[in-house]
């Protein structure tokens, strides 16, 4: 089968779409999807450039979030049959220690990510366990293939950071760093959804325009502007309840300045760096809660698919590539030109 693989660590020159061999169903509750649609992530040129600890197999496929048809299924699949349109659940667990059962997914020690860890979906098929596959709920005008690629991976993790980390209430007041990105996109609408007024920055007029149109109450360029002056300005002097951070080194000491007392910080990467620091007299005084927050649940990922399935948070593409282009798609990750998810077409 054809692949988008990484040959090795680095930059863009260490892609290709190859050929591959097809893997198969081996064990009871395994699933076989013929990919239609994959999606990229931010975690997908971390992965390529390399992450402390992670040497995965090489030729390694790249690829968090898919969407296809069953092919086939072991047999102690129950829930699932061959035809089926379904999309899948990135995080893969062991389903029985404490913290799955517990719903702590992401805490098990064998925890791992399609196309992180595991063999990602940028590729014609992939099998995953069934625990990781769900229906494409029925909608009206129904999903396409590319809208359902681009739904898990940034939904399910801007849920956890909002809904069970930062516990967000309505009426609350939330900044949003980078809305370009899946994930701010993504947790702009989730606020929304829950009754918070949001501020988002982006470095792009358009893309504060889009966020507009998406709902956001305030938006401030942070390439040109003080966020932490127009920040205020917006909301009365008041500071954020909410700080929703993927960013790392480049916002974390406004994000500090901007943070309300018993204001919650929810980050779940580090895009511009891992290191930041903190004066622990500010930590304590104004009692703030600091988060880090990865992915999701299985049971937050079923509540996200229901939410789908009412027709909230259908996720925005922002562009669509033909698997032989794929490399070309990540180029425009890269770029960080994209309002949305880049979708691979398979």
């Amino acid at each position: 089968m054809k692949a988008l693989v990484m040959r090795g660590q680095g930059d863009l020159s260490q892609l290709e779409v190859a050929d591959v061999p097809q893997p198969a169903v081996t064990r009871r509750h395994d699933v076989l999807v013929r990919l239609r649609a994959a999606s990229l992530n931010h975690l997908d040129l971390w992965t390529l450039r390399g992450l402390p600890g992670l040497s995965p197999s090489l030729p390694h496929i790249l690829g968090g979030d898919g969407a296809g048809v069953v092919e086939a299924v072991g047999d102690g699949v129950a829930h699932l049959t061959p035809g089926q349109r379904v999309m899948l659940n990135p995080g893969v667990s062991c389903y029985r220690c404490e913290y799955c059962l517990s719903g702590e997914h992401s805490l098990c020690e064998t925890y791992g990510l399609l196309g992180e860890h595991l063999p990602g979906t940028m590729a014609e098929y992939i099998v995953v366990p069934d625990q990781n596959v769900v229906e494409i709920p029925t909608l009206d005008p129904e999903l396409t293939w590319a809208e359902a690629a681009a739904f898990s991976l940034v939904t399910l993790t801007a849920w956890r950071m909002l809904v069970k980390r930062a516990r967000l209430r309505p009426g609350e007041t939330v900044l949003v760093w980078g809305v370009g990105g899946g994930v701010s996109s993504t947790a702009l609408r989730i606020a929304k959804l829950m009754g918070a007024y949001v501020v988002v920055t982006s470095s792009s007029d358009e893309k504060l325009a889009r966020a507009r149109e998406l709902g956001a109450d305030a938006t401030v360029n942070h390439a040109t502007e003080d966020v932490v002056k127009e920040f205020r300005a917006v909301t009365g002097r008041r500071g954020a309840d909410v700080i929703v951070e993927n960013v790392g080194e480049a916002t974390w000491e406004r994000s500090l300045r901007l943070l309300n007392r018993r204001g919650r910080l929810v980050t779940c990467g580090a895009t511009t760096g891992a290191q930041v620091s903190i004066d622990v007299r500010r930590l304590f005084w104004n009692q703030w809660t600091i988060m880090g927050s990865t992915m999701g649940s299985w049971r937050d990922y079923r509540e996200v698919v229901r939410l789908l399935g009412q027709g909230h948070l259908r996720p925005l593409v922002d562009s669509t590539y033909p698997l032989d282009e794929a490399v070309q798609a990540v180029r425009r990750l890269e770029e960080a030109a994209h309002m949305g998810k880049i979708v691979v077409e398979i």
